[in-house]
């Protein structure tokens, strides 16, 4: 009990420091995190949530005993601090955690040592009554209640997509630069921060090429483009954009990535 004791003491020092781990302990034949905990549970006050131990493989044929020790964390996962009365295997939501996450980390114990694991975070602890927002890892609320995703958070099935379009001007009369913004989200819906948006002409001598730009906060990426003389100033007439958005390390061809055509239209100079 004592070197339980210990190793729990030990462990809630570093998950006070935000350290993720999955072992603590100087006995290499102590039981070994093969699957993390979970928990299981709807994150809202007056909930029961459980803690699942994980799978441990050990070296011994001595029983495994677990201990428990829940974490209360800011609305982003981090900051997380000790639960006084949170050291059982189920924890029920209190009032002081509504807005905030929860985890939990699982102390594994044999005759040959201990070893700690700690589970992700839960989802944002809602108040009585309330329906739990699940949403995909990075989720911020923007102001007009929708959702704002990274890019990183955008998997197959999924996919993103270029869901919005606007030019300033919305007639091009001249070969001045001007502005076009693409907004990126993806197929659940999310606003999708930093996707690489690419934009070049079709055919791609009507503008000079710009480089690639990131989609901010709201899912908008803004690009400069620049008409070269190859571009017909003359009415109707159009010119015709290749638009690509995707993920950062994923296959230009393949991953979550998605490609649009977009026009605008072009007349003759202003008298």
């Amino acid at each position: 009990m004592k070197k339980l004791t210990i190793a729990l003491a030990l462990a809630a020092v570093l998950v006070a420091a935000g350290v993720a781990y999955a072992a603590v302990s100087a006995v290499t034949a102590r039981p070994t995190a093969k699957a993390l905990p979970e928990v299981t549970g709807i994150a809202r006050e007056g909930d029961t949530m459980t803690a699942k131990e994980g799978e441990w493989l050990r070296a011994g044929p001595s029983a495994v005993s677990y201990a428990y020790q829940w974490q209360r964390c800011d609305v982003n996962g981090a900051n997380c601090a000790g639960i006084p009365t949170g050291t059982g295997k189920t924890y029920t939501g209190q009032t002081a955690d509504v807005g905030r996450k929860l985890r939990v980390f699982v102390a594994a114990t044999d005759s040959d040592g201990t070893s700690q694991a700690v589970s992700t975070t839960t989802g944002t602890v809602v108040a009585r009554g309330g329906e739990p927002d699940i949403h995909p890892a990075g989720a911020t609320k923007l102001p007009d209640g929708k959702f704002s995703i990274p890019a990183t958070s955008v998997a197959l099935p999924e996919r993103l997509i270029i869901s919005q379009v606007q030019f300033s001007p919305t007639v091009v009369r001249s070969r001045t630069p001007f502005q076009g913004r693409f907004r990126v989200t993806d197929t659940r819906g999310y606003a999708v921060r930093d996707a690489l948006v690419y934009v070049t002409g079709v055919p791609w001598s009507r503008i000079l090429q710009p480089a690639e730009v990131k989609s901010g906060l709201d899912g908008w990426a803004q690009v400069q483009i620049q008409p070269t003389a190859r571009l017909t100033l003359q009415n109707g007439y159009f010119i015709v954009l290749f638009v690509r958005a995707r993920k950062d390390g994923d296959s230009v061809l393949a991953g979550v990535s998605t490609r649009r055509l977009v026009q605008l239209r072009t007349a003759r100079p202003a008298s």
